[in-house]
């Protein structure tokens, strides 16, 4: 099919200022990454800046997997967070 160009999705966390953990999932990282920098991605981390991206999978052209994947680490313990994104 002409202009029928497939998407790949990721699932990251990010660092913000507070010491938390931000989960999420997008089929265009860097600007996701940027929207999130200038405060327009979420109320969260409108609040809570991010200070880093410590964490980025590429599921693939599954959107369904990546919010699958988003919402197991959002249920993670911050233990399991850490451990999660140490194993990488």
């Amino acid at each position: 099919m002409q202009g029928s160009k497939k998407k790949n999705y990721y699932v990251y966390i990010l660092l913000c200022d507070n010491g938390s953990f931000y989960t999420g999932y997008t089929d265009n990282l860097e600007k996701r990454l940027h929207a999130h920098a200038i405060g327009k991605a979420s109320k969260y981390t409108r609040s809570f800046k991010p200070i880093r991206l410590v964490y980025t999978y590429n599921v693939g052209e599954s959107k369904s997997d990546a919010l699958k994947l988003e919402n197991k680490i959002k249920k993670f313990s911050r233990s399991e967070k850490e451990a999660f994104i140490q194993k990488g």
